[in-house]
């Protein structure tokens, strides 16, 4: 039996060499940082739910959405995939403010992110970015 699909998104923001993550209140990935994000309501495009998701978490209002890559998922052996698009966002100044599912919400380098307890993706798709951004 093919395992269940959730289409879900997340918003890798960085600014001023640092990038905007969440601390997970939920499961998956309950009590790890990763970038905000969350499943695709019913009746909306990713791009409309990235912006809702990155808003109810943060409190913060994107930009400026790229696609950046799909991604595929798995939370337990036998659990859902999650099928992942992540864009590329910026945000106007201001506090990110942790609602929503998120315990924490704040801005961290790349060294921070390689300390904290972190889902590999975010990890991946950061240094990628910031690897993009010195042109290495």
């Amino acid at each position: 039996m093919k395992p269940e699909e959730i289409r879900a998104v997340s918003a890798a923001v960085l600014r001023d060499g640092r990038f905007l993550l969440v601390r997970r209140g939920r499961a998956p990935a309950k009590d790890l940082y990763a970038f905000p994000g969350g499943r695709i309501e019913a009746d909306e495009t990713a791009e409309q739910a990235v912006m809702r998701e990155l808003r109810e978490e943060t409190g913060l209002a994107a930009s400026g959405l790229r696609l950046h890559r799909r991604i595929r998922l798995t939370a337990e052996q036998s659990g859902p995939v999650f099928v992942l698009d992540v864009f590329r966002a910026a945000v106007e100044d201001g506090l990110a403010i942790a609602g929503d599912d998120a315990s924490e919400a704040g801005w961290f380098t790349l060294e921070e992110m390689r300390r904290l307890p972190i889902t590999d993706s975010t990890l991946a798709i950061a240094e990628e970015l910031a690897a993009a951004r010195c042109g290495r």
